[in-house]
């Protein structure tokens, strides 16, 4: 596996394919590979290793849904109970369904409350400012802040969707982070390295950059229409007012990887105890098994494109993760759980053949053509070695 994944990886960042890229195999015994391969920023001299430190994005969403799950653990979060009995602000958002002639937007109270579950199975409501043009155009008419200014007030978005009804990719993981903050009085970065990262060694995941990790942080590439890469000066708000459960952390493979063990290994690892059996239970169940996980739609300077993990085929989502429900051509069977981040950065855990993977570009926007194209040959490759 070792030879055939760093002749992939190695080939596409000597073709310029990716700048740089990192990536990483465990199963529950530990780690079967690892390996680092271009530059951290074109033109640049250092090299992409296995500790540089990456904007995750929405990788956040699976540490914060944990961080949640461990409040339910403990009796202090009910998962079908209204979400604003823990952060009364959800309990405010009112149901945009369309504009007047002037452009003011038209609400109405939903038809029922938002739950803890909506949130984490992203049937809420809520939308991301770049995913809806109702929500952009809502920004416009009232002055509401976009989500990644790190302003409170950015939360305050209205839902474009009756609570349960759709999966609608949005600011819902933002909303979890925010009630286990409330519930514990902490910030969430605290409260991520007492509870999670602390507990297995994952010293290089965090919101704000320390020293050491600003000199090993990899540079975001922008992407220009005839495809070329620019790096880019582009770090995420190091003093916001909350911190992003949805999209705010940054990581190394080496650290993540640890994390992905942990579920794979059922909540446990090192002898950190980090989930219970019943969480693990959730965060491996399809949770929407009436609805399916659309493709997202994204805007790019290359051309519009259709973010579509599995091609058509149909997926869920449990409490943390997406769940292919077919097996897929790259080798992954069905049930497996995965997501990604906004700069290319991916991850899957598959409880049936025991393995958990990670791979990490930082190429923006998301979904780059290069990027999936060589994470799905990474992945092939792990399963061809495998059988």
């Amino acid at each position: 596996m070792t030879r055939a994944l760093d002749t992939l990886l190695a080939r596409a960042t000597d073709a310029g394919e990716v700048p740089g890229v990192v990536a990483a195999v465990a199963n529950r015994d530990g780690l079967i590979y690892e390996g680092g391969f271009g530059v951290r920023r074109l033109g640049g001299p250092d090299p992409m290793t296995p500790d540089s430190v990456a904007w995750i994005a929405s990788m956040t969403k699976a540490l914060t849904t944990v961080a949640l799950l461990q409040l339910v653990e403990e009796g202090r979060v009910d998962l079908d109970a209204p979400a604003a009995t823990y952060a009364p602000a959800i309990g405010e958002a009112a149901l945009l369904h369309d504009f007047d002639a002037e452009g003011r937007p038209l609400t109405r109270a939903p038809g029922r409350p938002v739950t803890v579950r909506h949130l984490l199975t992203h049937t809420a409501g809520y939308s991301y400012d770049f995913a809806s043009s109702a929500i952009r155009k809502y920004m416009k008419a009232t002055g509401l802040p976009a989500t990644n200014t790190g302003r409170l007030a950015a939360l305050n978005a209205p839902l474009i969707g009756e609570p349960g009804e759709a999966f609608i990719y949005g600011i819902s993981t933002d909303w979890a982070g925010r009630i286990v903050e409330i519930l514990t009085g902490k910030p969430l970065e605290t409260v991520f390295r007492e509870r999670i990262t602390g507990p297995l060694g994952m010293a290089d995941t965090m919101f704000r950059l320390g020293d050491r990790q600003m000199a090993r942080r990899a540079t975001v590439h922008g992407v220009t229409e005839d495809g070329t890469y620019l790096p880019s000066e582009m770090v995420v708000v190091q003093e916001p007012e909350f911190a992003s459960g949805g999209g705010g952390l940054y990581s190394t493979a080496s650290d993540y990887i640890a994390f992905l063990r942990m579920i794979l290994a059922g909540g446990t690892l090192g002898g950190a105890k980090v989930l219970g059996p019943d969480s693990i239970a959730g965060l491996m169940t399809d949770q929407i098994p009436h609805l399916t996980v659309p493709a997202l739609g994204l805007m790019s300077p290359m051309g519009p494109r259709s973010a579509d993990f599995f091609r058509g085929r149909p997926t869920g989502w449990t409490l943390g993760f997406q769940q292919n429900r077919e097996p897929t051509p790259e080798g992954r069977p069905a049930g497996s759980l995965s997501w990604a981040g906004f700069a290319n950065t991916f991850y899957w855990i598959d409880p049936s053949t025991g393995i958990a993977g990670v791979f990490m570009t930082q190429i923006v926007p998301f979904f780059d053509p290069r990027a999936i194209k060589l994470f799905r040959e990474f992945e092939t490759e792990v399963y061809r070695s495998l059988a």
